[in-house]
């Protein structure tokens, strides 16, 4: 099992969403309205008068095989619109009840 760790900015809610749903990954919890900048070259999404979008944020319980499926759909993505912004992280998961 892993875990994946999803930030992205709050227009891709719905299609990162739907990139669950297409692996029918029916778990995760989701928090709205984050502030966060990218480490790369990311614009600042704030969410105030000089940085006004924010980002959106899901956190996921996967079998191995449906991580790269997963990774493999966001990345297509950020690459189509690299402007807005996905980061995906992914971690081993130990145990859970």
């Amino acid at each position: 099992m892993k875990a994946i760790f999803i930030s992205y900015n709050q227009a891709y809610n719905e299609e990162i969403v739907q990139v669950l749903e297409s692996v029918r990954q029916r778990g995760y919890t989701q928090w709205q309205d984050i502030q966060g900048k990218g480490g790369f070259n990311g614009i600042p999404h704030l969410g105030d008068h000089a940085w006004p979008e924010q980002n959106h944020a899901i956190l996921t319980v996967v079998p191995d095989e449906k991580v790269q499926p997963i990774l493999d759909a966001l990345r297509a993505k950020d690459e189509a619109s690299p402007d807005l912004g996905i980061r995906a992280f992914v971690w081993n998961i130990e145990s859970f009840y």
